[in-house]
């Protein structure tokens, strides 16, 4: 719980000054290689103005937090950094010293800061740096004081520390899964700092971690069991008047030891003088709901072949979310095996992108409708024939809220091929998540003439894909994301944690 001391309201004629900074990772520690400082700078790389120049009209959450800080006339935004890679493996040391040495910098030269708004992801891991997000938070407490209001947005894929609760005013993670109310969270962020800042509303947060991790493939917060967990949430908001609560679904790919799902409840000490009370026993009603139906956030898990079995049943096209090679979550997105079942098995029409710069570069050489033997994908691989259909820069952009809230979209020179068995894969140079139908259509493909859609991810190529594809399957593969988290090695992780120990 933290109790940040009361701020009075505004009478200066000059404006007040919010800063607007952050890193921003998904870190897989199960992932065998890095994440490098050229990860982040060939993602996201912004210092001062080219953080509005990326983000304002768009639809993350800088975007929101802009918006309201603009439209405030006793506030003055202060862009200072931003900083975010795909998800991949651990930071290096080396990486995250220059990301936080380059934000401290621009932070110094930014001047006397009022405020402070914030935009961690909540599961970034540093070689040496554990809970990297509620080190650099922590950091930034220090630099400007107990008396500077700190508030800022979170991934609902957090795994959320005291510290970072310890060094903020107020986190608020987003309500949906996939990801399309980040503006929003923006906005509410923003205008709780605003309201801070002139007094009046003084936060205080809660952090309750019950026992819980919830299973990747159960967090669809369009469907069940999310469902239910949300509506308690808003129905606990009204009744005890919170100014937030926020849902911790939790990336169960971190061994940490704040890994993990949980709540987040701010409440308002202006309006109640019980309010912290209140906090605690809507948190205690959320953890005792999740407690409750825990069994139901396991999920069920089918693989491959069963899937494939059942695949006529499903209206088309189909979209077959790849769980174990979640590039959202880290994966390399080169797995090849869901393809390899379909070339087998005589399944046609269907269509998948892989990162294979190899591949794209050994297409590059040949004309398009030139016949070309590949070894696609990653360390698996499928040896195949296939016909160059087209050769593009891989270039495009998404104007509409999807999940990440991206606008510009670079995957390096892309080919598209035909395999032998008649199906089309999209060959990428960068690693990208499936985010955008822009993927498709801006390179001439028609999602609707493809029987099924593999996507590599879980829940996130939804909002992408759910308005093409009538049917939606998670499948159940191997790999560094796959859906049962008991597969993988643990050795920081908290116990007793449901579902590693049953009896929780």
């Amino acid at each position: 719980m933290t109790e940040s001391e009361p701020q009075r309201p505004n009478c200066r004629q000059t404006p007040q000054r919010v800063g607007l900074l952050g890193i921003y990772h998904e870190t897989n520690t199960f992932i065998e290689s890095a994440t490098t400082l050229a990860d982040f700078q060939n993602g996201y790389w912004l210092e001062t103005s080219r953080i509005r120049d990326e983000y304002q009209g768009a639809n993350h959450e800088i975007s929101g937090l802009i918006e309201v800080i603009d439209g405030a006339p006793d506030m003055e935004l202060v862009p200072i950094f931003y900083a975010m890679a795909t998800p991949g493996g651990l930071i290096t040391r080396d990486c995250y010293l220059a990301l936080l040495d380059g934000m401290m910098q621009l932070l110094d030269e930014a001047g006397p800061l009022d405020a402070c708004l914030v935009a961690p992801h909540g599961a970034g891991v540093a070689e040496g740096y554990p809970d990297m997000d509620g080190h650099w938070l922590s950091l930034l407490r220090q630099k400007l004081g107990v008396g500077v209001p700190i508030i800022g947005t979170l991934d609902p894929h957090a795994n959320v520390s005291q510290a970072m609760i310890d060094a903020t005013d107020g986190l608020i993670a987003y309500a949906t899964n996939p990801h399309i109310d980040q503006k929003q969270t923006g906005i509410e962020a923003a205008r709780l700092l605003v309201n801070t800042l002139r007094g009046e509303v003084s936060p205080v947060q809660l952090l309750v971690k019950p026992p819980v991790a919830i299973s990747i493939e159960q967090q669809f917060t369009s469907n069940q069991p999310c469902l239910g967990l949300y509506a308690l949430v808003q129905e606990l908001e009204q009744r005890f008047a919170l100014v937030s609560m926020s849902v911790l679904l939790g990336f169960p790919y971190a061994d940490v030891h704040e890994m993990g799902s949980g709540f987040i409840v701010i409440a308002d000490r202006n309006q109640s003088p019980v309010a912290i009370s209140q906090a605690e026993e809507a948190a205690s009603k959320l953890s005792a709901f999740l407690m409750d139906h825990k069994q139901a956030f396991n999920g069920k898990k089918s693989g491959v072949q069963a899937v494939l079995r059942d695949f006529e049943n499903h209206p088309q096209p189909v979209l077959l979310l790849d769980m174990g090679d979640n590039i959202g979550g880290g994966a390399p997105g080169d797995s090849t095996l869901i393809l390899e079942h379909l070339e087998t098995g005589g399944f046609s029409d269907f269509f998948i992108c892989l990162y294979d710069p190899e591949s794209v570069a050994q297409c590059g050489e040949a004309k398009v409708g030139a016949d070309v033997s590949l070894f696609l994908g990653g360390k698996r691989g499928l040896k195949t024939r296939v016909e160059v259909l087209a050769l593009y820069d891989g270039h495009f952009t998404e104007d509409a809220p999807r999940h990440g809230g991206f606008v510009h979209y670079d995957m390096g020179p892309t080919v598209v091929v035909r395999t032998m068995g008649g199906n089309t894969v999209m060959l990428t140079s960068r690693r990208t998540p499936p985010y955008s139908l822009r993927q498709l259509t801006a390179l001439g493909l028609d999602p609707h003439s493809f029987r099924g859609i593999i996507a590599k991810g879980v829940n996130a190529p939804i909002a992408a894909y759910g308005d093409v594809c009538p049917s939606i399957v998670q499948v159940d593969t191997p790999g560094v994301t796959q859906a049962d988290m008991t597969l993988f090695e643990y050795k920081n992780r908290r116990a007793p944690l449901f579902p590693f120990e049953e009896s929780v």
